[in-house]
């Protein structure tokens, strides 16, 4: 059970109480399904994404038994070519919604399942883990192409589409280091998959024209910062490029130009890409403005309208947008795992394509 003296590591000025984040934290628990699942909310679908993004934030608030229940949902439900499906009613394995398999969101356990050894140190936990994250990574990079970038997914019907996103593949960057770092730990190299992140992170940094044009959406402007793809000086000038055109100061960072609505997870998330670029004092002041966004019961509304009918929209409170708000308290203040696994220690970066070193 979630209490403020639980949670005192997740208080933050202006963002989060020791009482406001044991309330969100349980309110996370309350819709964790007892299987282990995560959906949106109670009655919308689970994408193994967000779950992910969720359970972590499970054990950046110290609930490691309800996040590991999390990832052992995504071990017992995984298809036989690695993948999940994109979408579950409710999180009910027997109700997909999406039988699309998007590579992302099947890479992302990666993370995950590294974040929560990092939190836990448990062995064992890695052990029962590591031919889930096997298999989720070789089903991701048998679509990777010549040029390094990730296709987007599978169709139902197992018809590859090769097009690929940017902000997907520089998650599936970050999910291949983690997935390499847990190689390392359990000293089983993976020289082909370091060689795949080293072209993946290549494209992504070097190689827009390989990318679907999406950078109308904020997640394209600083998700390759926030994976740690684009680093230092790079990531610094990207920020500032993008920070005009996408920050409203005082309610968040819009999703997608020219609409005038805010959404706290792409707000949350350019708060950890300010952090890993040594901007906390910006980061505070992104995760400050999200106040708004808090409902009654300590969950989040998704996102606001600033302009017209102004209004919380659409009307739900999900646990991914919680949970993205919690790791980035976390990252801000100091949680190792979290740290760890959004600064970049002990990930390697993988092997540049010889054309490039």
């Amino acid at each position: 059970m979630s209490t403020p003296e639980r949670t005192e590591h997740l208080v933050l000025p202006g963002v989060l109480t020791a009482d406001q984040a044991a309330e969100t934290v349980a309110a996370l628990r309350a819709v964790q399904r007892r299987d282990g699942a995560l959906p949106w909310f109670r009655g919308h679908h689970l994408d193994p994404w967000d779950h992910t993004e969720a359970a972590m934030a499970l054990d950046a608030a110290g609930e490691h038994a309800a996040a590991a229940r999390a990832y052992d949902w995504l071990a017992r439900h995984q298809n036989g070519d690695g993948s999940w499906y994109a979408a579950y009613h409710d999180g009910d394995p027997e109700r997909p919604t999406d039988l699309g398999r998007e590579t992302n969101f099947c890479a992302y356990a990666a993370v995950g399942v590294w974040h929560h050894y990092l939190a836990t140190g448990d062995d064992a936990f890695a052990d029962r883990m590591w031919p889930t994250v096997y298999a989720a990574v070789e089903f991701v990079l048998r679509l990777q192409q010549p040029g390094g970038q990730i296709g987007w997914k599978r169709e139902a019907d197992g018809t590859p589409v090769t097009d690929a996103l940017l902000t997907g593949c520089s998650s599936v960057y970050q999910a291949l280091r983690c997935a390499l770092a847990l190689a390392e730990q359990r000293e089983e190299p993976q020289p082909d998959w370091e060689l795949a992140a080293g072209a993946l992170g290549h494209a992504v940094r070097s190689h827009p024209e390989r990318f679907l044009d999406k950078s109308r959406y904020s997640m394209d402007w600083y998700y390759p910062v926030l994976a740690g793809a684009v680093t230092g000086p790079a990531a610094t000038a990207r920020i500032q490029e993008g920070w005009d055109r996408f920050v409203v100061p005082g309610l968040g960072v819009r999703c997608v130009l020219p609409n005038p609505w805010v959404t706290g997870g792409e707000s949350s998330e350019l708060a950890l890409a300010l952090w890993v670029t040594g901007e906390s004092d910006r980061a505070l002041e992104i995760l400050q403005s999200l106040r708004h966004l808090r409902a009654e019961g300590g969950l989040y509304w998704t996102g606001y309208v600033f302009e017209g009918e102004r209004a919380f929209w659409p009307p739900e409170l999900t646990t991914w947008t919680a949970g993205s708000l919690l790791l980035a308290v976390a990252a801000l203040g100091g949680d190792e795992a979290t740290t760890a696994v959004f600064g970049g220690e002990r990930l390697p970066t993988g092997l540049e394509p010889d054309c490039c070193r």
